[in-house]
């Protein structure tokens, strides 16, 4: 069993159970995981949940963030000594006072906007969820169409106050980073997120033809593969 255990953040429109593919790969080759459960609600309060979790384990830590979670993990990790690394899986690595908003609009490619579905709350804040009907295309096209659906019913939404909120110092600056970038990405630029890793200086990025934003679903092999090389590189 290695001393370093890797925790995993699931994104918007998703839960902890989408990494399970991932989890029982890692597993498999002797890594302790813990799927954290990310709130949604916003990104500093997201960042202080997970780093509650990050601060309850005594050894070295990877963490390993997928879309929206690529933002909470390089904010949790700050002011954690034993946080190795970060993965980043079709995700968001931001710069300080960035969103995921700006990041999402910042080149052409995302069809996220149009797909999604608002719930007003009675704090004045707003739910965003995609709409069921075009979840399977925007977020898991090469997903299993009846497995797609479901991913569709059980999506858990993201605050508007999450999707506007600016980022705070990212660790990626001082922490060393690896990519997996989805080649059929609707919801992150593929251009975008190869700006991030270049931005952050990654140590590894894989690119995954034909992977839609649901890669910890329906390439589980590639990016466990990832995570362990990068406990690879760290141990």
């Amino acid at each position: 069993m290695s001393d370093i255990t890797v925790v995993l953040v699931h994104g918007a429109f998703a839960e902890s159970s989408s990494w399970n593919g991932v989890i029982a790969r890692l597993h498999a080759a002797g890594h302790r995981t813990i799927a954290a459960a990310n709130p949604l609600r916003s990104l500093t309060g997201d960042a202080a949940a997970v780093s509650s979790v990050v601060g309850s384990i005594s050894g070295p830590v990877v963490l390993a963030g997928h879309s929206y979670g690529g933002a909470v993990i390089t904010n949790a990790a700050t002011g954690h000594d034993n946080v190795r690394g970060l993965v980043f899986v079709a995700a968001f690595a931001p710069e300080r006072g960035e969103s995921i908003a700006a990041l999402t609009g910042l080149r052409p490619g995302s069809t996220l906007g149009e797909s999604l579905q608002p719930v007003p709350l009675p704090d004045g804040s707003t739910d965003l969820y995609i709409r069921q009907d075009l979840f399977p295309a925007q977020f898991a096209a090469d997903v299993p169409a009846g497995e797609a659906a479901l991913l569709a019913v059980t999506q858990r939404p993201l605050s508007d106050v999450a999707l506007h909120e600016g980022s705070g110092a990212p660790a990626w600056r001082s922490l060393p980073s690896w990519f997996v970038v989805p080649g059929l990405d609707r919801n992150i630029p593929v251009e975008t997120q190869r700006w991030m890793a270049e931005r952050a200086g990654a140590t590894g990025v894989v690119e995954l033809d034909g992977a839609s934003h649901a890669v910890t679903v329906s390439r589980p092999a590639e990016v466990a593969d990832a995570i362990t090389k990068a406990i690879a590189a760290i141990g």
